[in-house]
């Protein structure tokens, strides 16, 4: 499967990640493939919970982010849109400072669901977070 909606730079995904929660954050993409898509955060003080750990809900923005865009890379643009309709994810690993990667890879594209796997890594390649994002693909307004 390769995404639809190519060529689109890296440059072009973070223009779009500037004034809303995905640049507060200090999320970056990165890399993009065929079929998949990387991107970073930063683990500090927007993206920490009070115990000095990353918040999981910040784990869950970059999940979403990531799905999110992979799935619009694979509809038509023009006329349909793509939206979260469920996510799940397992923290599994705590960081406490640097930066977590986050990679996401399709389960399933289909032409009205998404199904996206998207793994959070620490610098070391451990893995922090899994999560899995389905996504509906409905027609742009």
């Amino acid at each position: 499967m390769a995404f639809r909606n190519l060529p689109v730079s890296i440059e072009q995904l973070n223009r779009g990640a500037q004034g809303n929660m995905v640049g507060a954050l200090g999320i970056v993409f990165t890399e993009a493939g065929d079929d998949w898509i990387r991107a970073t955060m930063p683990v500090n003080e927007k993206t920490k919970q009070p115990f000095g750990l990353l918040h999981g809900g910040a784990s869950v923005v970059l999940a979403e982010t990531l799905g999110s865009m992979a799935g619009w890379l694979c509809v038509d643009g023009e006329t349909e849109a793509v939206v979260g309709i469920d996510i799940n994810a397992n923290h599994l690993r705590a960081a406490r400072d640097g930066i977590v990667t986050g990679t996401v890879r399709p389960l399933h594209v289909g032409r009205s669901t998404q199904v996206w796997e998207i793994r959070i890594e620490n610098p070391e390649g451990k893995l922090v977070c899994i999560s899995r994002l389905t996504t509906a693909v409905v027609p742009k307004k």
